[in-house]
């Protein structure tokens, strides 16, 4: 006897051959499913972004892992690829003391210590990265730590970083750091620095030392304490800027699905922007020399399955485009933590790269065998087959917002193209157009790294303009160039600017080797795009008809006489002024900020010699998560990131010379909260103080 169900399925599977039956007899087409078009993925070889240093890779080990140094561990940690380790483990770093092996307070595995981390540092030929213990250490003890290090073992240790999040030593209201200090602002932490950088660069003054900062966007970035003269950020780089080398950010962006949590990595130039901005503008003469890492971060959803694996590859990948020195996933081992299911795959909420073997509270659910790679284990060896030291890191986009695109030129030839495909439910084709590079044909070399995959896999197939892209993967191609490169001229040097205007900008740069090239062209990167600014025999240009309160990328390049060109220079980045003079001035100021909005001010000012009856002031924010939540004092529009505020009636007068008004806003931002820079009045750019 057939169940109600299954004679409907007959007669559905009959109904389906009657139609296809009756299109057959009258003629008329089948309808298929349209096949997706594909996304445009653009790769432009001369649009150069920095170069792969040899501690870009890194991941974090801690002192609470009794995993920590055993041959097990570092060897998988060599084979993904690691160059740097992080050491003691987070904010275990300001409660511990090295020379006892102890953490007062908290838990210390066996054969954790300082010379068994080395031992597997050295196994894998990485470098460390060592936290000196601010929160409850001394700078005599940091001091004491560099000198056996480096004087007594000889294991030549270059980065430590003083502190760990010493920011979040309840001097914002929230503590979670140790910090034994009377003082806890902004400013004791900085004099903290310079005494530790003076003690532990008296034993060795070949090392680096870092600072932390908070990171643009993410709490308490954005508020200043009681009694304080700044944010902890400009506070910190006025006071220790000229006895630093680099800065130390953290990032755990969160985000309510995996989703959101993949798009988090879109926030990464402003990020960048905004410290570089902080460290020109804070950190006194030769800031230019201060360098970024990022020794934690991970994801917000799916720390252990796929999304995990897509937000460390685009991640590290975007900070490594911005010239950071090291990224590092926190963590090796962490442990189980909230369980549940991420694009069909069992996630057990553990920030660590490797299973710690570990079951949740009653054993209801147990982690893979100890030391089974996750997700993200995969994806950081992804990385290691896509840049290798020297590699010099390529500008690559996409129009479709579940592709992302990075890739990187190599100094025999080769062009790696790292694709990313956000959407857990349909595969993607890719159209891949290249610019400044000519591959050659045959099948390229494809490594892909898919969702629930047990490892990433290696075949040839495709094209180098054509790919598809598996739902939820990492896919990595490595390109020939059609004919070796020989006799190109060299790159010219780190170009930067000597005078920056409203419209216009100089650019000059260190000349490549005598003899290399004729000229020198000078780009903007447009997107993926390069869109020629001019070109000079000489080592600088003055470019125009740049647009106010703009930020623009360029790179330079050889050309030779014979046609022949090089790789480009390192990238730079500036924004236009406004303009000198105008008849009106803007003054736009962020009043109180609580690190995930603000009140803000706008004073709008006539200086021209009419009076103003009836005003529109416009401008657009910088990125698309900053909005306004409140206003007053003006009528107020916002459409996308575009912003319109007109008179309301009691203010719509400027008289001439000196008329002003103001109007005020509560702004919210869910990102770095880059502020805007150009304002129009009635149509005029204005002059902002």
């Amino acid at each position: 006897m057939l169940s109600d169900w299954t004679a409907m399925q007959i007669g559905i599977r009959r109904g389906a051959v009657a139609v296809a039956a009756l299109l057959l007899t009258t003629g008329l087409p089948a309808v298929a499913a349209a096949d997706p078009a594909p996304t445009t993925v653009t790769v432009n070889a001369r649009a150069g972004l920095a170069t792969v240093p040899d501690t870009a890779l890194g991941v974090n080990d801690a002192i609470w892992d009794a995993e920590l140094g055993t041959t097990a561990v570092s060897d998988l940690l060599g084979a993904a690829g690691a160059q740097m380790l992080r050491y003691p483990g987070g904010s275990y770093a300001d409660i511990y003391h090295w020379r006892d092996h102890t953490a007062p307070g908290g838990y210390v595995a066996p054969n954790t210590d300082f010379d068994t981390f080395m031992g597997s540092v050295r196994r894998i030929n990485a470098q460390p990265m060592i936290i000196a213990n601010y929160g409850t250490g001394t700078a005599e003890e940091a001091a004491d730590w560099v000198r056996y290090a480096n004087v007594t073992k000889g294991y030549g240790a270059k980065y430590w970083t003083i502190g760990n999040e010493n920011y979040g030593n309840g001097h914002y209201g929230t503590a979670w750091e140790a910090d034994n200090h009377a003082d806890k602002s902004p400013r004791a932490y900085a004099e903290g620095v310079v005494a530790f950088a003076a003690a532990m660069k008296a034993v060795d003054p070949t090392i680096k030392i870092g600072a932390v900062l908070t990171t643009p966007g993410n709490w308490p970035d954005g508020l200043v304490g009681s009694g304080d003269a700044g944010t902890w950020n400009q506070v910190v780089l006025s006071v220790a800027g000229p006895a630093i080398d680099f800065v130390d950010l953290h990032w755990y962006p969160g985000g309510g699905s995996a989703a959101e949590a993949l798009t988090k990595t879109n926030q990464i130039d402003d990020i960048m922007y905004l410290t570089r901005q902080q460290i020109a503008r804070h950190a006194g003469a030769g800031a230019s020399r201060i360098k970024v890492s990022f020794t934690e971060l991970n994801v917000g959803v799916g720390q252990n399955t796929q999304p995990g694996a897509l937000f460390l590859a685009d991640a590290y990948s975007s900070l490594l485009d911005n010239g950071v020195f090291t990224v590092q996933w926190w963590n090796v081992h962490n442990g189980i933590g909230t369980v549940s299911t991420v694009a069909g795959q069992t996630d057990y909420g553990d920030f660590g790269m490797l299973s710690s073997g570990g079951c949740q509270t009653g054993g209801t659910v147990c982690e893979p065998p100890l030391n089974t790679p996750f997700a993200p284990y995969h994806a950081l060896s992804v990385m290691k087959s896509f840049i290798k030291p020297g590699d010099q890191l390529v500008r690559a986009a996409t129009g479709d917002p579940l592709v992302a695109a990075h890739a990187a030129r190599r100094p025999n030839g080769d062009l790696a193209v790292l694709l990313i495909n956000k959407d857990p439910d349909n595969a993607r084709p890719v159209a891949l157009r290249y610019s400044g590079y000519s591959p050659a044909t045959g099948a390229p070399s494809v490594t892909t790294f898919t969702n629930g995959a047990a490892a990433p896999v290696s075949t040839a197939g495709g094209t180098s303009a054509a790919q598809t892209l598996p739902p939820y993967s990492l896919t990595l191609l490595v390109l020939h160039p059609t004919a070796p490169v020989t006799g190109a001229p060299p790159a010219p040097g780190q170009p930067t600017t000597t005078a920056v205007g409203a419209t216009t900008a100089t650019i000059a740069w260190p000349a490549a080797p005598t003899g290399a090239g004729a000229k020198y062209e000078v780009y903007r990167q447009n997107g993926a795009i390069s869109e020629q600014l001019g070109e000079t025999p000489g080592t600088s240009l003055q470019v125009s008809n740049l647009n106010p309160g703009t930020r623009y990328t360029v790179n330079v390049i050889t050309r030779d006489t014979a046609g022949k060109v090089s790789w480009s220079s390192p990238p730079l980045t500036f924004t236009t002024t406004s303009p000198a003079t105008s008849t009106c001035t803007i003054r736009f100021t962020d009043v109180n900020d609580w690190g995930n909005g603000y009140v803000g001010n706008i004073d709008i000012t006539n200086t021209g010699p009419s009076p103003i009856n009836g005003w529109t002031l416009t401008f657009t924010w910088p990125t698309p998560w900053q909005t306004v939540s409140g206003n007053w004092n003006g009528n107020w529009t916002q459409t996308g990131r575009d912003v319109r505020i007109t008179n309301i009636e009691t203010n719509g007068t400027l008289a001439a010379s000196g008329g002003a008004t103001s109007t005020g806003f509560v702004g919210a931002y869910n990102g770095p909260n880059v502020l805007p820079s150009a304002f129009r009045l009635n149509g005029t750019v204005c002059t902002v103080a």
